[in-house]
């Protein structure tokens, strides 16, 4: 019996940690960024990808807000899923997390395609902090992962090419300023989910675009790609060209063999079809194909140090297995960005499922036959017509509404007037974030909150900043208008606009923070204390409860201020800011780390350590971060111990 594709709602029950509220202080430092070459590296590139190293990279998260509300306590919690199903593969969305598929499901065999992460735990590898690890993510953006990790997207029923069900996930991605949609469906009796997605430029100016599909599986595999070289990067921070699949004696294909943590962007030559597959010790696994347009196919290992190996049980559950990353992308590399000329747009299809294939041999020999088994289970001519099929489908408008994003797109295309066949963003889906921005827009003026709360955030394009800039200037005007400048690179005009604020500014706290900043960037860093300290003083004479929002903001503003104190010696007055810290605050990781740095300052050396014997776990530590080792080795020469160890290349284990 023939089982046409079915997509359904679905509730998918598991350990989970809550992402809490967003950090309501603007991003406006540069951001650390660890995806960075040295410029000697770029000697003997390709044309094409030297040029594309240097253009247009990402400098500033905003408008997008830094998620670090999040914790590490896990209690079993209910996530809203779509799944997509025909008799041979269901596919587990989470429409409200990014669009992620969690699960990929082969039904005759009942083996699991992908690494099916078996928490929800937020950890600090997004651009803007909260991302989460494990199946197929959709990166769009800029080089890292999206700022969309743990945000709603659309989605909605749309008729597919074969006249079944497809669903729809589009969103607006914010750093861009590009709106984007993925499309998947099952062709009857196909092995293989298709994905189309489509990215547009609908501005009168080019556009930067990074996209990179994601894809988790176990680590215990061998990864096959159509390459002999591949460009390695690792946390070193350098970018050089390695034989395939083995250098230094050892064969990187088995993500195991690798010691520290890399990624291995294959060189796969043109004409050659796009591919990429990971293989169990009995040859099966899962394969990815795609038209040529998504040219790039990458290996991510954590490698098998310690370090690398705390990452997995940081991310993921301990002992229920590691995982690495297989991933495909617009470029050679995701140091890169491809240019995209005005109102015009990217599109390409995608596929992915079971392959059975031998792995082990001489690598030409297992590649030929892997190759050969894919054009057997999907000829690659098959690809190229799904591609041509769904293209015909990518301006249908969509159906039955299963899930809403966020109203940014709407905001813009009332704004500009846009129209975006297949990927509507209706005025009803306009929210509270963007009311005051409908506002301006409408009238010319930019309404005063109704009441005392933490700041809203600031949209920076140039188009709102011309609005801020002749919209009456209250002081709350110049607080947005401040950040937008800043963001532009116009450093004194935003400092100006802070400080004509001040005088008639009911809040002083959001000012004082972001002139503190200003003068860290500018070198000023005793007036950059002077001014943390009265902004911390204020937001305490301010702040109206002890709820979610006002903690968040407190938690934002100390997190900032306890640094720039201690950099400048002046630990009365961090120890004064600590002091008025709430109790949840105080017994986060990130502020039990900085305690252990403020009684170190003040000579307790002995109650420092005990800060680390008591053990605390920094939620939100970042991604190739050293701050937890480094205090140690300053406080202690013993090894480090292994539940603070996420050291990621050599020259720091």
């Amino acid at each position: 019996m023939v089982v046409v594709t079915r997509i359904r709602r679905e509730v998918l029950t598991l350990p989970a940690a809550l992402l809490g509220p967003d950090n309501p202080l603007p991003p406006l430092r540069p951001l650390d960024e660890v995806h960075r070459i040295d410029d000697r590296d770029r000697e003997g590139m390709p044309r094409d990808m030297a040029r594309q190293l240097g253009h247009a990279p990402l400098h500033s998260l905003l408008p997008a807000p830094v998620r670090d509300g999040y914790g590490r306590d896990r209690e079993l919690r209910s996530l809203d899923a779509l799944v997509i199903e025909n008799d041979r593969l269901r596919a587990t969305v989470l429409p409200g997390l990014g669009g992620r598929i969690v699960s990929l499901l082969h039904l005759p065999t009942g083996r699991e395609l992908l690494y099916r992460n078996p928490v929800f735990q937020p950890a600090n590898f997004a651009l803007n902090g909260a991302w989460y690890s494990g199946g197929i993510e959709w990166n769009i953006g800029a080089t890292g992962h999206t700022t969309l990790s743990c945000a709603p997207v659309h989605a909605a029923l749309v008729p597919a090419p074969d006249g079944g069900d497809m669903l729809r996930l589009w969103e607006w991605e914010r750093l861009r300023d590009l709106p984007f949609q993925v499309d998947l469906w099952l062709p009857d009796g196909s092995d293989f989910l298709h994905v189309g997605v489509r990215v547009r430029n609908p501005h009168e100016r080019p556009a930067p675009v990074y996209w990179w599909s994601n894809i988790a599986v176990p680590e215990d595999c061998r990864v096959l790609a159509p390459a002999d070289e591949a460009w390695q990067f690792g946390y070193e921070r350098r970018l050089t060209r390695v034989p395939v699949p083995s250098y230094d004696g050892i064969d990187r294909t088995h993500p195991l063999n690798s010691p520290y943590a890399a990624d291995y962007f294959y060189e796969i030559a043109d004409g050659r079809r796009r591919w990429i597959a990971a293989l169990d010790a009995d040859g099966t696994g899962l394969a990815q194909t795609s038209t040529d347009v998504l040219r790039g196919r990458k290996l991510f290992v954590w490698g098998s140090g310690p370090g690398g190996r705390r990452w997995q049980d940081w991310l993921t559950e301990p002992g229920t297995g590691g995982y690495c990353e297989i991933q495909a992308g617009l470029a050679r590399t995701q140091l890169e960005h491809v240019r995209m000329e005005p109102e015009s747009e990217l599109s390409w299809l995608e596929a992915y499922g079971p392959l059975t294939a031998p792995r082990d041999g001489a690598w030409p020999d297992v590649l030929r036959e892997a190759e050969a088994r894919l054009e057997t289970a999907l000829p690659r001519a098959r690809v190229d017509e799904a591609y041509a099929a769904w293209r015909a489908c990518a301006d249908t408008e969509p159906g039955e509404r299963l899930a809403t994003g966020s109203g940014w797109g709407a905001l813009e295309v009332l704004r500009a007037g846009l129209k975006l066949p297949g990927t509507p963003f209706p005025e009803s889906t306009l929210g509270e974030a963007q009311a005051p921005w409908r506002e301006l827009l409408r009238t010319g003026s930019l309404p005063r909150p109704r009441r005392v709360r933490p700041p809203d955030g600031t949209l920076v394009a140039p188009h709102w900043r011309d609005m801020l800039e002749t919209a009456p200037a209250t002081p709350h005007t110049e607080y947005h208008l401040g950040v937008a400048q800043w963001h532009a690179g116009d450093r004194a005009q935003a400092v100006r606009s802070w400080e004509r604020a001040l005088p008639l500014a009911p809040s002083l706290w959001p000012l004082l923070r972001c002139l503190a900043v200003a003068d860290q960037e500018s070198g000023h860093h005793e007036r950059a204390a002077d001014r943390y300290t009265d902004a911390f003083d204020d937001l305490c004479r301010e702040r109206r409860d002890d709820g979610e929002a006002w903690t968040a903001a407190q938690a934002a503003l100390a997190g900032e201020a306890l640094p720039a104190l201690l950099r400048v010696r002046r630990t009365a007055d961090a120890r004064a800011v600590w002091e008025r810290l709430l109790p949840a605050v105080r017994r986060r990781g990130r502020f039990r780390l900085l305690e252990a740095e403020l009684l170190l300052a003040e000579g307790r050396r002995a109650d420092a350590r005990a800060v680390f014997d008591e053990g605390f776990e920094v939620a939100d530590l970042r991604e190739g971060a050293d701050a937890v080792d480094r205090l140690w080795s300053r406080l202690t020469d013993e090894p480090l111990p292994p539940r603070h160890d996420f050291r990621m290349r050599p020259d720091l284990a």
